[in-house]
């Protein structure tokens, strides 16, 4: 039985559904203060956007083009004790337009990290919730380091290059079946493509308890280039990165997490042609959860259960498909999910086990 020290994940990682306004919007409803803010349109055909606070606000990268950073003055002016401010722009607040925005905690706009061979501009770590974002110059050495701050092994990391369009997004995992993980091994986030290894994305070498290996292919280690890495550690009770093998069936894969699950995202690994599937609960609040979108795609939000549906369950989640996307018969997917609710908390009236939805 998996016990968690943090009793609701909800306050480090919450799901906020709103409804844009065109002008000036104040959203609310977050629960703290957002570090890491990543929206999308429901029903519109608009590109998936993240801000963060490294980066600092009106910056802006997306997360299925290969678009370099942008500054959009119009878009969100400010992080707020229970949300943010947005103004007009359409990606994130056009007038009437229905909004997911999903949130995660990390430690400020943090500072400068000198664990590795090149000092960070900022990091901010959360060291409760295992997460951590790192803004960085390139030296275009293959084995050069930068620091996480985590002070535990990260078990996947994004990163995209800021100040030039790049190939893409590159996302490492702990558990890409079929490889090893480190050993450039990765899968972009905005492609539906395959693990690959044709990027010196790591120069062989796993992450530490204290800091990121980094090869020196232009996607993450550019000499004089920027980047922003999104890093994140498991935690039990709270967070999980992990894979499972997919079996082609309506009575689908159980996968154990050790808590209600209200975020997962999910990418096939063995083969390509597969999007990243992103459910959580609060667009689909009730099981079976068909509610998707393609973390590489600009398109609407998929209400039917295409590329896959799934039930969010007291300690994990089942697969509820035959789609290739989340379930094909023998293949193999990677995850990671973050917590409604641990199976059970340390003590007090939080260590009850929860029941399913």
């Amino acid at each position: 039985m998996a016990y968690s020290t943090i009793p609701k994940g909800n306050l480090y990682m919450n799901t906020l559904l709103y409804t844009g306004n065109g002008s000036t919007n104040n959203v609310t409803g977050v629960g703290f203060t957002p570090d890491w803010v990543w929206f999308k349109s429901r029903n519109n055909a608009d590109d998936h956007n993240w801000f963060d606070k490294p980066r600092g606000v009106t910056k802006l990268i997306e997360s299925n083009t290969t678009s370099q950073e942008t500054t959009q003055s119009n878009g969100l002016t400010a992080f707020n004790s229970d949300g943010y401010t947005l103004e007009s722009f359409n990606a994130g607040n056009r007038n009437g337009g229905s909004f997911v925005a999903w949130n995660w905690k990390a430690n400020g706009q943090g500072s400068s990290n000198t664990d590795g061979s090149i000092n960070t501009t900022y990091t901010s770590a959360n060291t409760t919730a295992g997460f951590s974002m790192i803004t960085y110059t390139g030296n275009g050495s293959s084995g050069a380091t930068v620091g996480h701050g985590l002070g535990s092994v990260p078990q996947m990391f994004i990163t995209k290059r800021l100040n030039a369009a790049a190939s893409g997004i590159v996302s490492q995992h702990q558990i890409i079946p079929g490889g090893n993980p480190w050993d450039d091994n990765y899968i972009v986030l905005n492609d539906p493509d395959a693990r690959s290894g044709a990027l010196s994305t790591t120069g062989g070498n796993g992450p530490t308890s204290s800091v990121i290996y980094l090869g020196n292919d232009s996607a993450v280690n550019g000499n004089g280039s920027t980047y922003m890495t999104y890093a994140f550690a498991g935690k039990k009770g709270y967070s999980k990165f992990s894979s499972y093998v997919g079996n082609g069936n309506a009575e689908g894969t159980f996968i154990y997490t050790g808590f209600t699950p209200s975020w997962i995202m999910v990418k096939c690994s063995s083969n390509g042609g597969r999007s990243w599937s992103i459910f959580d609960n609060k667009r689909s609040p009730f099981n079976v959860s068909q509610n998707t979108f393609l973390a590489d795609t600009s398109g609407v939000e998929i209400t039917n259960g295409g590329n896959g549906s799934l039930d969010i369950l007291s300690n994990g989640f089942k697969m509820r498909n035959t789609d290739a996307g989340t379930n094909g018969s023998g293949l193999q997917y990677i995850y990671m999910a973050f917590a409604s609710n641990p199976f059970v908390a340390t003590s007090g009236s939080d260590a009850i086990p929860v029941t399913a939805r």
